[in-house]
């Protein structure tokens, strides 16, 4: 079942952000004038952050681009971004992933954003069924992809498919040999999509589809949910209730973070203009341990909050890292990171107080 949806979009809150994204992009644009988009996964933090940089651009650019969103819950997406559910150049298609009826049409770009949610992962969901809602979903969409003549195929990627970085490796690059431990139901959501990203690389060769892969790390920004497993989110939420900002564990794992807006520039670009199956590291270079970055948050605006620390950590605790070299993606597609981790912060805060008016 497909839904219209009427109206247009006033008054957003992300002004600022998506005329950074629009001043980033200008020239990518062109591509998709009068074109219509299909997106997976169009209701989650990638998927609306998707939309506000396309219709802003649709808009100001009077593109008369068109997006079909696969959701499994228009309703919900409702509440959570009316100002999109009801912008006349999208439309929604209910289904699952996995088996959702093929809709009619031809949708020359695709974005699979697609896969188990992060609610549910922070829920304890089956790991055979995120593995198989990452692998089927991404087959079904392959196959929608050659129905209906898609020329560019997005699949946003994870840089799980490393498996555990190594302490002694600072940043971790797209030529690294690594893998996730198949013997450890743990590891579904990297093995999941390393699965994926083959059946990317065998569709693009058996029906010329460009297949562009982001393998993306950390990320912060409007619409990041604040109560599940992100270290992040969870810290700022404490900020938002003035409250003593907890540290579940011991604080020495080390992170990097790159604004929302910054990451859908990375990836529209990686769409239209990346090389065809051909990986990129999607995220920030800037390593922070967690300890820090509770600081960092702790200190923006007063009062300024104390950091408890759950867990001390062990003597013989190797450091663990999960931060990404983006040196292809700055080289070759000539992308970096603007926003700075701290007004990142700064401008996830200022927006949920929105929210809360």
């Amino acid at each position: 079942m497909t839904i219209l949806a009427t109206g247009v979009s006033k008054n957003n809150p992300l002004a600022d952000d998506l005329n950074h994204i629009l001043t980033q992009t200008k020239d990518i644009w062109e591509e998709i004038r009068g074109k219509s988009i299909f997106i997976t996964g169009g209701t989650g933090f990638f998927g609306c952050w998707f939309l506000e940089g396309l219709i802003w651009a649709n808009e100001k650019l009077n593109l008369n681009a068109s997006v079909l969103v696969l959701t499994r819950n228009y309703d919900e997406f409702k509440k959570t971004a009316p100002h999109l559910a009801e912008n006349s150049a999208i439309k929604f298609h209910i289904g699952d992933v996995r088996n959702f009826d093929f809709p009619k049409g031809e949708f020359p770009y695709i974005i699979h954003a697609a896969a188990t949610s992060a609610r549910a992962t922070f829920n304890n969901e089956n790991p055979l069924a995120k593995f198989n809602t990452i692998v089927e979903g991404t087959r079904h969409t392959l196959d929608f992809a050659v129905k209906c003549a898609a020329k560019k195929f997005l699949f946003t990627s994870s840089g799980a498919v490393y498996g555990k970085q190594p302490s002694e490796m600072t940043h971790i690059s797209e030529d690294y040999n690594g893998a996730p431990n198949f013997n450890d139901s743990d590891s579904v959501w990297g093995t999941g999509k390393r699965t994926a990203e083959l059946l990317c690389a065998i569709y693009s060769e058996k029906h010329n589809i460009e297949t562009k892969i982001a393998r993306c790390f950390t990320f912060v920004g409007p619409y990041l949910p604040l109560d599940i497993h992100y270290a992040i989110g969870n810290f700022i939420s404490d900020r938002l209730k003035n409250k003593p900002i907890t540290i579940q564990g011991d604080g020495a794992s080390f992170r990097s973070y790159l604004y929302a807006a910054d990451l859908v520039i990375w990836l529209w670009t990686i769409l239209f203009r990346g090389e065809n199956c051909r990986p990129y590291n999607v995220g920030s270079e800037e390593a922070i341990n967690i300890y820090n970055l509770a600081k960092i948050i702790a200190k923006i605006s007063q009062p300024e909050l104390e950091v408890n620390v759950m867990q001390k950590r062990a003597s013989n605790k190797l450091e663990e890292r999960y931060v990404p070299s983006t040196k292809r993606v700055q080289n070759e597609l000539g992308l970096k990171q603007i926003i700075s981790l701290e007004d990142s912060i700064k401008r996830t805060i200022k927006w949920n107080k929105l929210r809360e008016i």
